[in-house]
């Protein structure tokens, strides 16, 4: 039976992550690392993995608490709230999940408890210059040279590389449309350039070229081939959580936005008192909670075994148009000072489009839906 309550626990959870995230990444914080070249909060990253949230999701053998997708939400929904600097995603969900899910038992046991400790940082090097979300829009080879592989090519939108000890690497290793493998590679390999990019969201995302890089066939996740069906497990998980974080992002904007109607004055009167006004953080509310329920939906769905493969694209898609219209609204009732950086609400504003655009933009959340419908 679908239950969508959270226990005392979860409640205590939440409380948890949020008083670290007041403590350790305040907004002052936030704008501190604003394209800052490492990008990562390291004394909330610290607590975060003294506290086991890094591995939180993950099993208890390899230093996890085993906790479900229900818990992820109830710290992504505060990750989002606080816009906290850190590589959790990238690191404890995509590439610990990825490993868990393909790696082979040795694999498990190095890397893992590392990752779930927060003392080793991995993110994914996936998507690729003018190339899609999908498998044809993996390009980079992988060339077998006796036991090794050669990686030539690059790689785009990589978050914290320069935090991260190793990537975890699509690389295309034959001609059919998934014939895609994953590879474990440290970020100091011959051969890797680091080249940050500036975003939107000014947060920490570099171009990372392959020049000849030589690996050993040992850090091939998998069987061979088998690299984008291990990557399609992976990421419906990812992406629920990123729409959790879209969930408390706009939670905390919509509570911005609110004060400040009832405080700024116009006409002898609050702009809260303006119809127009009220009528639209009404309308916010109303498509927040709508979005709160279906993300929720989608980590119970998760938790509890069944397909996500329609809820965890609808959760992304309406999560983040939810985030970047109730902060574009925002940005109007804030008039002209809310796109200064004197005023906390641009950095919401700046960031709910960059998630959009992030871990599935809208335009793939709608064909995994339609695929999800009609196949």
């Amino acid at each position: 039976m679908l239950n969508l309550d959270f226990d005392d626990e979860q409640d205590m959870l939440r409380e948890m992550v949020r008083g670290i995230c007041d403590r350790h990444s305040p907004l002052e914080e936030v704008r501190r690392l604003e394209d800052d070249p490492v990008g990562v909060s390291a004394d909330l990253w610290e607590q975060m993995g003294e506290l086991g949230i890094c591995g939180l999701m993950l099993p208890d053998v390899y230093g996890g608490s085993n906790m479900g997708a229900l818990e992820g939400v109830v710290v992504y929904e505060e990750l989002g709230r606080s816009l906290a600097a850190v590589p959790h995603l990238v690191s404890c969900v995509l590439s610990a999940e990825a490993i868990l899910a393909a790696g082979s038992e040795h694999q498990r046991a190095e890397l893992l408890p590392r990752l779930a400790s927060g003392d080793s940082i991995l993110t994914p090097a996936w998507l690729e210059p003018g190339n899609g979300f999908g498998p044809a829009g993996v390009q980079m080879r992988a060339t077998a040279s006796g036991s090794d592989f050669v990686l030539d090519g690059t790689k785009m939108h990589v978050y914290h590389a320069a935090a991260a000890e190793q990537m975890l690497v699509l690389a295309r290793t034959g001609d059919g449309e998934t014939e895609i493998d994953l590879f474990v590679v440290p970020t100091d390999a011959s051969g890797v350039t680091l080249t940050q990019k500036m975003s939107l969201s000014s947060d920490t995302q570099y171009r990372v070229d392959f020049d000849n890089v030589r690996v050993s066939s040992e850090v091939r996740l998998g069987d061979p081939g088998s690299g984008w069906s291990t990557w399609q497990t992976v990421t419906p998980k990812a992406a629920i959580l990123a729409a959790a974080q879209a969930i408390g992002g706009a939670s905390q904007a919509l509570d911005l936005t609110v004060e400040y109607a009832k405080n700024r004055e116009q006409f002898d009167k609050p702009l809260a008192a303006f119809q127009a006004i009220s009528h639209s953080l009404a309308d916010a509310k109303t498509r927040l909670d709508g979005g709160r329920i279906l993300v929720h939906e989608a980590a119970w769905a998760l938790s509890s075994g069944k397909s996500v493969d329609r809820l965890a694209p609808m959760a992304k898609l309406n999560a983040c148009n939810v985030y970047r219209d109730l902060t574009a609204m925002a940005q109007q009732v804030f008039g002209g000072v809310g796109f200064t950086l004197d005023y906390d609400i641009q950095l919401y504003f700046r960031r709910a489009k960059q998630l959009q655009l992030s871990w599935w933009d809208s335009r793939t959340c709608e064909e995994l839906i339609a695929a999800a419908v009609l196949d």
